[in-house]
């Protein structure tokens, strides 16, 4: 404490970049600060800084974090306190640029593995980003030390010291009631649970806040189940919806797409009181849709699209700039070769023509003349023979009526299960068109992504980038995650920004993996060296990283427009 405050004073006035001496660890009476990085300019990133509490200062229970879930769970619950402190912190630090600035990578409505706080075996980390205070570009010296020395601790009081065992209780309980739905899902082969009393539509398109005054889910009772959950009284009822194929329908602006956004979110835990704490979808679910613009890069959408004009090979397909089916076909196939167990589809977002063809239309275009096989012939086989579910919003076609296990129908926000009526009317009135299916569905290929992929120079340095939630910066090239819908914290996006940068540098790509080789290694170090393995500098701040899924790492390298892949045969 007293060299870091001796130093301040010595530096007071000088050129900014005399704040670099100060990188080092310094011990304050409750904890021991690390200032691992200093920002060269009071405009640039801030700095970055970790304090490490010991378990003697604030103690957290060991049955706190046993367990991956409960670890994550408490950190989570951490973070957020000092988040919320932060906002109410009046730091009243002067200066030009991001003087004073303070900060922690913030969550959202989601549970996520983060950096931001590392529970370890007899301390806890905590990372944050902060402006070292500047008069135009001089070290303001007399702000630093009210930065240091009543700023940060302030904080600490008000975040780490000051939170109850209560509140990591409950979070911790949560963890185990999640971990109790999963596994009731898990052995009743349930691919979504959504519980009685959810809260489904969001504040606003902005706003991922449960909506005031919404109308709370009710499940249809014969989609009802019970789970007995751990730390609660009452068990939690809910609908479950099964393995195979579920539509949603209803009419427009009845809640269907809600649900589904819904489910698609519940890969992710929820925080208490988001209104979607208890839903819950299987972890390997993905969203496809249409992306006109996306490059593909050697992907097999044989079993949708076969013979196109001109003689284009199908089981190896390109292309800079695909139409809205072309690219379907890709995210489908891209899914299940990353693992998908269910696929989620929103007819709003996807191409019609991929979707389905009526008879009328089968009759004007002769199928000689049409190379897509659409959705409706292939949806059973994914099912029988991949065991890979789908859960689609549909309100156009009648036509996936034979093809339903389930038929969910949402009627001013609350589901109705119309299976039977849905297949009587089915019987009474028989699809005209002619199934344009094939024996089995095709072959879904697997492929190796070649070294020279991943082209991270820019100038004579390797750099990666996130520049928002959805674009990464990879070199000279950009990568765009707009329809990756299941992103959902640029902290995940900088994370895979970070894990391109390693895999280039550490000549990953190098080993002839394939992709679902290459997505097992990644989640094996993640597994058991953390998130922290694949930043940047390591044994200093890890920065502002989440967790991705598999599925989004893959979305990431198959949009790279620099990927050159090879099929393995």
């Amino acid at each position: 404490m007293n060299k870091l405050q001796q130093q301040l004073r010595q530096i007071d006035g000088k050129s900014y970049k005399g704040y670099k001496q100060l990188q080092g660890n310094y011990q304050f009476e409750r904890y021991k600060l690390w200032i691992d990085y200093v920002q060269g300019d009071p405009f640039a990133a801030p700095s970055k800084i970790r304090i490490q509490i010991p378990f003697k200062e604030r103690p957290i229970k060991l049955e706190w974090r046993q367990g991956r879930n409960r670890r994550i769970y408490a950190e989570d619950v951490i973070t957020r306190k000092v988040a919320k402190a932060i906002l109410k912190l009046n730091a009243n630090v002067k200066g030009s640029g991001k003087s004073g600035l303070v900060a922690i990578d913030r969550p959202g409505q989601e549970i996520l593995e983060r950096t931001a706080v590392d529970l370890n075996e007899d301390h806890m980390i905590i990372c944050l980003s902060i402006g070292l205070p500047a008069n135009g570009r001089r070290i303001n010296g007399k702000q630093a030390e009210k930065l240091f020395f009543q700023v940060l601790p302030q904080l600490m009081d008000h975040s780490v010291f000051s939170i109850n065992d209560q509140e990591i209780e409950d979070v911790v309980r949560l963890s185990d009631q999640h971990e109790a739905i999963r596994n009731e899902m898990e052995a009743n082969d349930w691919v979504s649970f959504v519980a009685d009393g959810a809260v489904l539509p969001r504040k606003s398109g902005v706003s991922d806040r449960p909506m005031e005054g919404a109308v709370s889910f009710q499940s249809p009772g014969q989609d009802r189940v019970s789970i007995n959950l751990p730390h609660r009284n009452e068990p939690v009822t809910g609908m479950a919806l099964k393995k195979g194929i579920t539509l949603i329908v209803g009419g427009g602006y009845h809640g269907k797409s809600t649900l589904l956004n819904a489910v698609e979110r519940g890969v992710y835990p929820h925080i208490k009181g988001d209104g979607r704490e208890y839903v819950l979808t299987d972890p390997a679910a993905v969203k496809v849709r249409a992306e006109d613009g996306r490059r593909v890069s050697t992907v097999n959408i044989s079993p949708f699209i076969k013979k196109l004009p001109h003689g284009t090979d199908t089981t190896g397909f390109s292309t800079d700039n695909a139409s809205g089916s072309t690219s379907q076909a890709a995210n489908v196939v891209e899914a299940l070769e990353a693992g998908a167990s269910t696929l989620l589809i929103d007819e709003d977002t996807s191409a019609t023509n991929f979707m389905i063809r009526d008879e009328r239309m089968q009759q004007l275009v002769v199928k000689e003349k049409e190379p897509i096989t659409p959705f409706i012939d292939k949806i059973k086989q994914l099912r029988d023979e991949l065991d890979v579910s789908t859960i689609l919003v549909m309100g156009g076609s009648g036509d996936y009526f034979d093809a339903a296990d389930q038929v969910i129908m949402m009627d001013q926000y609350l589901p109705y299960n119309v299976t039977e009526k849905a297949k009587e009317i089915a019987d009474r009135h028989p699809q005209q068109r002619q199934a344009d299916k094939d024996i089995t569905f095709g072959e879904v290929t697997e492929r190796r992504f070649l070294p020279s992929s991943l082209q991270t120079q820019k100038g004579r340095k390797s750099k990666v980038q996130s520049k928002s939630k959805s674009m990464i910066l990879k070199g000279n090239t950009e990568i765009s995650l707009h329809y990756v819908e299941q992103l959902v914290d640029q902290s995940q996006t900088r994370m895979i920004a970070d894990m391109l940068l390693h895999l280039d540098k550490k000549g990953w790509l190098e080993k002839e993996w394939s992709l679902k080789e290459l997505l097992d290694a990644i989640e094996n170090q993640l597994n058991e060296k953390g998130l922290s393995s694949f930043a940047p500098f390591q044994g200093q701040h890890p920065g502002e990283l989440a967790r991705p899924r598999r599925f989004e790492i893959a979305a990431t390298l198959n949009r790279m427009r620099t990927a050159k892949v090879k099929p393995l045969s």
